[in-house]
Parts: structure tokens; sequence; C-alpha cells
């Protein structure tokens, strides 16, 4: 259930007041003296287009001493004195009836098709400029709003549902939005349904889609999910609500999962176990199909292609691999993963500069590039891509110089955490809040690190690792922003400079680096529950200086230097099976990158790669036929 609330809006007016008070007032028949007298000055708006306080207690107060009023409104036998140059303002459905469907000497106006409660809220918020609006009224009032045009109200209830939205009634509010002209509300919404499909699945709710909007919403490459099976026990959610009627149609929904991306394992347990499926010829045509294509894509190590049945969906997030050192020279160059697809492309554009050894933060959806070092220079500059403008500008620089700097974010600010000024290796550190562009200092670390790592987890940052400018270091801090203190943990169990520091699952994960002799590929993951690390397996090639992150419960590892030379090598770690696999390769070898996510997108077909670009499968004829 949405929580009650009550919501409020401002509404702008508009010059009408001029040229209906100028007809009105009972004081002044001409405009020159409409403007000049003291009744005008009372209601006239302040510079911004909105009434002032002074204004609002105006209208109140003539409207509950019934001054001046020079209409009623009936409803339902209740009587409502009005004026009615603030109905117009309120709603051009009222300037069409005072002005055109009506004599201009007609006091009295029987309204159909509203209610006398409704009625109060409308002249409510024709006077006050506000309307109360709870969970219990929000559909009555956003469907009389729509019908008779009170604009204000019908933002104001569509911001209150805007704000509900939850698995549980996003179907009941898209479908509540046919009903009355709601675009941006119905689009949110909608939205809604495919960007969080996973937790909607479960809800009561889905099972209110009819056929056809369920087949809709299944087709679509921005239902967001992590697997494929999600969809599929949807598909066997909707049909129980009525098994005799809805499973005549497991067919056509089948045709819907992109089998050929569902694990042979999971069809064998899950779906041809299931007696509807065995019983359909076409339902095990379709699986035999897809087995072929499986075996097709994995005899060619292909992980995708743009046909439906082994067409990936787009993914909750993705993988930006940015800067870094590659060759001779720092790059400017920013690669994006989309880990359904299992391929990276360059969708963005370069960074407004090359940077080697920065670090990179998502926030608000906007990309921060932070220090860094072009091979001559140690920079403390910080740069912005607005993914709405697509623009780079440069905001506030850090206080200090920051090459192998560490990054994280938390609580909508990017900390910065220790680096290299091109001359000391720093302790100190210092956070960025967008909205005011000014980076503050917090306490410095134990320890001075550069080449180190950092996290949050828990409402904390960890920072693991890194080079004190003599020796490459096993400890590891975290620092509390509460108290703005840091706390010494267990040492890690290697020396890691160069390393890759996640958290994922309760714990802090360290990955590769170097310890003095080697570049390592062992990982160890740290408790902070019991304040002891564990031995992870190692990962399949030794890196340092390379990016990590965390997408969609995969740990994802990319580039860096392997002892030898910079690599374009990318591997992930699945929590569940413990195995490190390779995925694939960037197109750029570089080491000293850096890597963020990109989350929370409003329209993710913007940012993944272009599933119409993906190769086309062909298997003998049997493609086309399938697809037709």
């Amino acid at each position: 259930m949405m929580t009650r609330m009550m919501a409020f809006v401002t509404e702008h007016r508009d010059d009408v007041i001029v040229a209906f008070f100028s007809a009105s007032c009972c004081f002044c028949r001409d405009l020159a003296g409409v403007q000049s007298c003291q009744t005008w000055s009372n209601f006239k708006m302040n510079h911004d287009g909105r009434r002032s306080s002074k204004c609002v207690s105006v209208y109140e107060e003539l409207r509950l001493t019934k001054r001046l009023n020079d209409a009623i409104i009936k409803i339902d036998n209740v009587e409502f004195h009005i004026h009615k140059i603030i109905l117009c303002n309120c709603s051009p459905y009222f300037g069409a009836l005072f002005l055109r469907w009506s004599a201009a000497d007609q006091m009295v106006y029987v309204i159909q098709g509203l209610t006398a409660h409704l009625m109060q809220l409308f002249t409510d918020f024709a006077y006050t400029d506000c309307v109360a609006v709870t969970e219990d009224n929000v559909q009555d009032l956003l469907v009389a709003a729509d019908k008779f045009n009170v604009t204000g109200i019908v933002q104001t209830c569509c911001k209150f549902l805007t704000e509900q939205l939850c698995p549980e009634n996003c179907i009941g509010i898209w479908q509540f939005t046919k009903n009355c002209y709601t675009p941006e509300l119905q689009l949110k919404a909608y939205q809604y349904i495919l960007y969080h499909f996973e937790e909607v699945a479960n809800a009561d709710e889905l099972r209110q889609l009819s056929m056809q909007d369920f087949c809709d919403i299944l087709d679509r490459d921005d239902l967001i999910v992590k697997k494929e099976n999600t969809v599929y026990e949807a598909i066997l959610y909707w049909i129980a609500d009525a098994p005799g009627e809805r499973g005549r149609n497991l067919a056509v929904l089948l045709d819907k999962v992109r089998l050929a991306l569902v694990s042979q394992e999971y069809i064998t347990i899950n779906v041809l176990s299931n007696q509807q499926v065995q019983d359909s010829r076409e339902c095990l045509d379709m699986v035999a199909f897809a087995a072929r294509v499986m075996r097709h894509m994995t005899t060619n190590s292909v992980s995708a292609y743009c046909n439906l049945i082994a067409r990936p969906r787009l993914p909750s997030a993705m993988l930006l691999a940015i800067g870094g050192w590659s060759g001779p020279s720092a790059t400017d160059c920013i690669e994006a993963y989309d880990v359904h697809a299992n391929c990276w492309d360059y969708l963005f554009d370069k960074m407004d500069q090359a940077r080697a050894y920065c670090g990179a933060a998502f926030l608000n959806d906007c990309i921060y590039c932070l220090g860094g070092f072009d091979g001559a220079e140690h920079y403390n500059t910080v740069s912005r891509f607005d993914l709405n403008t697509r623009t780079w500008q440069e905001v506030a620089p850090m206080h200090y110089r920051r090459c192998y700097v560490s990054v994280t974010v938390l609580n909508g600010c990017i900390y910065v955490i220790g680096g290299f000024d091109g001359h000391v290796r720093l302790k100190t550190a210092e956070y960025y809040r967008p909205e005011t562009n000014q980076w503050t200092f917090i306490a410095s670390m134990h320890e001075q690190r550069s080449d180190a790592s950092c996290t949050a987890l828990n409402n904390k940052i960890y920072v693991c690792g890194g080079f004190n400018g003599n020796e490459p270091l096993q400890t590891a801090e975290y620092y509390t922003p509460e108290t703005n203190e840091w706390t010494m943990i267990a040492p890690m169990g290697s020396r890691r400079s160069g390393v890759g520091v996640i958290g994922f699952a309760d714990h802090i994960y360290a990955v590769g680096g170097f310890d003095g002799e080697i570049r390592l590929s062992s990982a160890e993951a740290y408790n902070p529950l019991s304040n002891s690390w564990i031995i992870l397996p190692r990962m399949q090639c030794p890196r340092s200086n390379f990016g990590i992150e965390v997408v969609e419960d995969c740990l994802i590892v990319s580039g860096g230097y392997n002892g030898n030379s910079t690599t374009s090598h990318v591997e992930y770690y699945d929590l569940t099976s413990g195995l490190w696999s390779p995925a694939s390769d960037m197109r750029l070898s570089r080491s000293g990158l850096t890597c963020c996510v990109m989350t929370g997108l409003h329209n993710m077909t913007q940012c993944a790669i272009v599933r119409n670009n993906l190769p086309l499968l062909f298997l003998e004829d049997e493609v086309t036929a399938m697809e037709e």
C-alpha cells in the first residue's frame, strides 16, 4: 500500500487576470483603472509569475467573506460562491464556461459529472495554489482534473503517483493512465515495469496484464533481467492465474523467451519438465532449435546474435574503461562494455584530455574523470561528461595533484584518496559535492598510499594496499564519515601495489597487483564482521594497475600490466560458481586505466550496444523459418 501523503503544488498564473479583472472589477472599468486601483494591487503577481502569499491571503479572505462574488456553482445541491476570474485562471474549462458557453450576466452554473468533494478541491486549488493529494483521492482527482483541464492538479497527481511507483503498483498505475491524458506518467510507469521487471514478475499485478500487453512487454529489448530465466518464470506465474484459458497461449509466450541465452541445464530441469511444454509440439520444436543454436554459439565462440532467439536484452548497467597508458603515451579513449552482448564498443566521446592513472566515478548521470598523468603533468583537474547533453565540462579542481589515485562514491559525494602529486606519495583525502561544486578535506589516512584502490561498503570507505614510496603495502584501513576517522584493519595476505579493490556481497575483494617482485593473479576477500581475509581462486592472468568493477553480480577486471606488456584481456569472477571466466577483450590494450559503472539510466538504449548491429545467425535455412 502507498504511504498516505499530502502533495502540494504552486500553479503559475498568466495575464488572463488582467483581461478578466478589467471587465469584472466593480470599481474599475478600464485597464488603466484596474492597474492603478487598490483592489488590483492586492491581486497582481510577484516578479516570478507566482502569486505572492499576500495575494493568496486576499483571495481566501474574499472567498470566505463572499465579497465581490460574481457566480455560484451548484453541484449536488451544494453551492460554491466563486469569482469567475479566479476559476478562469484555474482551468481553461471555466474560462470557456464563463466567457463562451453562457450569457455574460449568468450567475448560477450547474456542473454535471463532478462531485461536490472534488469541486471543493478544485476551488481550494484555485484560491490557494494548493491541493491535498492522498492515496485515497488521487485516482478520482486525476480523472476529474484531466476532464476539466485543471492542469496544475493533473501535474500534482502525476508527481504523487510517480513518487509512489513500486513493483506492487506500477502495472496498475500504467493501466490507469490509459483513462486520462498523462503521457509522461504513462511512460514513467511503463519504464518502471521494464526496468524493475525482476521484482514486478513476482507481484500480484502481473496477472492483471492482458495477453497482448504481456506479449508486448516480453518482446522488448529493454526488459531488464539479469537472466532470461526470469522471463520464462514470469510466463508460468501469469498462466497460473487461469491455467485452462491462459495455458493455451504457452507457445506464443515461450516464443518471447530468448531460449538460446538460457543454459541447457535450466532448459532440461525447468522447461522440458513442464507438462504443458511436453504436450505442445510447437514448444518442443522451439526448445530443440534453441539447443542447436546454443551448440552453434559454443562451437563458434559467439555470445549473442541479432536474431531474437539469441538476442540479448539490455543490461541494467554499463561498464566503462577510461583512459590509461597504451603504447608510448596516455590515451583519451573510453570503451563501454555490454555484459549481455559480451562486447566492447566506443559509445562515448573521448575524454577532453588524455589521462593515465586517473580516477573515475559515475554520479547523477555524469561521468567524472579525476586527476591522472599525461606523461608530463600530474593533474588536479576534474572533468565531467554529462550524458544528457553529451558535453565535457571542467569542474572545481582537487586541492592536490593526484595520479595513481583511489576514487569511490558514497552518499552522493565523490571521495579521492591518496595518490602521487609528482613529488611525494599522499595520505590526504578529500570529497566533492556536485551541488556546491566544492572539495572538502577529510582526515588523512594512517599511511601514504599511491597505486592503492578503494571502495564503499556499508557506509564506510575501505582502501587497501598501494605504494608508500619505498615498498608495496599489505595494510588496509577504512574511513567512517560520521566520525571523520580512519581505522586500520587486518592486513591482506599479500603486498599489493596497483591492486584492484571492490565491495561486493558484503565483502571487500582485493585482486591482483604487484608485490615488489611479480604481478599477481591471486585474490582475497575481507569479511568486516570477522576482520579477516580469505583466499579466493586466482585470476587466469596476473595483472596490476587494471580496472575493476561489479556488474550484475559479476566482478569484472579489465586490462592492466601483466609483467611483460599492457593487456586488453578481461575476465570475471562468478560468486556463485567461485570461478574466473574470460570475457570479451577490450579493443585497446592499456594499463593505468580506471573503470566505473553507469546505473539507473533513464534510457539504457542510448548507452548499450545496438542490438541490430550484432551478427546475424545463419543456421542453414531454419533461422528464417523460425523467425517468421
